[in-house]
């Protein structure tokens, strides 16, 4: 249970200091350095988190185990942060453009879930789901 509540919670703090930020990225900075410098202390992150976790295996070892998802990951990750950061100097509103794209994206997931992962998806969904449709319609008038 704790790792249930643990993981919404990081990823809720994790999003508010990342728009955050990404709203605080100064309008002249340039957007490829400023993500280059990103992905470098993300790796040096990563990497030092790696042998706090590893296993019996080693690094080269552990790499084999990886697949395509991780590079198609990192090519989804840049298109997300650079998207926020466009999108914020663009002139979107903290408060509005992350919840406009988040929105968005959870109606979207709604039949990949429902076709590719077997997802239920009851009355209750299909309603809030119309109530997230309405509020975008809202929100962007």
């Amino acid at each position: 249970m704790f790792i249930y509540v643990f993981s919404i919670l990081l990823i809720i703090a994790s999003n508010v200091i990342y728009n955050i930020v990404q709203k605080s990225t100064p309008a002249k900075a340039n957007p490829f350095l400023a993500l280059l410098v990103t992905y470098l202390t993300a790796a040096l992150v990563s990497l030092i988190m790696y042998f706090f976790n590893r296993s019996e295996k080693g690094i080269l070892h552990a790499l084999k185990d990886l697949n395509w998802t991780s590079i198609v990951l990192g090519f989804a990750i840049v298109g997300l942060e650079l998207g926020y950061l466009l999108a914020y100097r663009a002139g979107w509103k903290i408060s509005v453009g992350s919840l406009v794209a988040n929105i968005a994206l959870a109606v979207i997931l709604i039949p990949i879930g429902i076709l590719f992962y077997k997802e239920g998806f009851g009355v209750n969904k299909i309603l809030g789901a119309i109530f997230c449709i309405l509020g975008l319609v809202m929100i962007n008038r």
